[in-house]
């Protein structure tokens, strides 16, 4: 059983250009772990040094914002679509 993970695109030079990644079914936190398994260097990019989800990055379960679920320990079912959203700024 596993969940599929959307990889944005100023990461995947990380991931070898793969768009999505399927991991074991778990935690978001699980499934953080697991894509650094798979491909290193990816998690430093998205968390601090003690391991939490730097602010600019955002991820959704679904159309769900684990922020305003259980943060990085939301639980994750066979079938889930995580996606992370770099956030993005701009303008003059």
């Amino acid at each position: 059983m596993a969940v599929t993970v959307r990889i944005p695109s100023v990461l995947r030079s990380i991931t070898s250009g793969k768009e999505t990644l399927t991991v074991p079914v778990g935690t978001v936190d699980a499934a953080l772990a697991a894509i650094e398994a798979q491909h290193p260097g990816l998690k430093a990019k998205l968390c601090d040094d003690a391991g939490k989800l730097r602010k600019f990055v955002n991820v959704f379960v679904g159309e769900e914002d684990i922020r305003f679920l259980d943060g990085q320990a939301t639980e994750l079912k066979a079938g889930d679509l995580v996606d992370i959203v770099p956030a993005i700024a701009g303008g003059r």
